[in-house]
């Protein structure tokens, strides 16, 4: 579903993305991690058409996103690490302006699924709500369900469950391994335990290269016995 063949990026004299690579199909939850300026951010804003590579390929559902950027962001929902909306709307006239953005133009298709995504994400308590006036997690809810509404097939996340509180981060990772048997999800994070609790494979970068690329069991049996947190401050030294 996604496939990334040799993506480089340069900013100045810094090579924020050297020559990485790697697929994630339908039913994995890739767990994308790395130090603060390893290249992720800017890894996942090449993949969802945001900045474009100096080098490489990569596809979403087969489309090249320096090809045609509009058909694969049909094929994607991104949740950034800021979660941007806009404030001054309720949680409800967002959603449904995100749901004709995507297409939904009829009334009753965008009500079925407004409706629908703020059931998954447990928003309904606010839906009336402005957006400035919500609690860090619930924005980041509000972010969540917006790259939901669309049903795409493919999800990339930065740092979904911060700011929510452990029984909100239970639920989202829940609600992301419910999801994944139909979608690819790649998913970066600094919580390590995400990585434990929901994630099929781990990828590693640092320095714009990727250093680990398994599965969680397989990078504990790098290091029998060590932490997960000491294994990753190994392999990012």
């Amino acid at each position: 579903m996604i496939e990334v063949t040799g993506l480089v990026k340069t900013y100045g004299t810094k090579r924020a993305v050297d020559d990485i690579s790697f697929k994630v199909n339908r039913g994995e939850i890739l767990g994308f991690l790395g130090p603060n300026g390893a290249g992720k951010s800017t890894t996942m804003k090449m993949l969802t058409g945001f900045i474009r590579p100096d080098a490489g390929t990569a596809t979403i559902g087969g489309i090249d996103v320096t090809v045609d950027p509009v058909a694969v962001k049909r094929q994607l929902g991104y949740l950034p690490e800021s979660a941007p909306a806009y404030p001054e709307m309720t949680v409800e006239e967002f959603l449904c302006f995100i749901a004709e953005v995507r297409g939904f133009r009829t009334a009753a298709a965008k009500r079925e699924r407004v409706e629908h995504v703020l059931g998954l994400t447990h928003l309904n308590s606010v839906r009336s709500q402005t957006i400035e006036t919500l609690s860090k997690g619930y924005k980041q809810r509000v972010g969540f369900a917006q790259a939901l509404i669309h049903n795409p097939p493919a999800l990339i996340l930065d740092e979904p469950t911060d700011g929510l509180d452990p029984n909100q981060k239970n639920e989202v990772r829940t609600l992301i391994k419910n999801m994944a048997a139909e979608k690819a999800v790649i998913l970066s994070t600094h919580i390590l335990e995400e990585v434990d609790a929901i994630c099929t494979r781990v990828i590693i970068i640092a320095r714009g290269r990727v250093v680990a690329d398994e599965t969680p069991a397989a990078l504990r049996a790098r290091q029998p016995g060590a932490r997960l947190d000491e294994i990753f401050r190994t392999l990012t030294a």
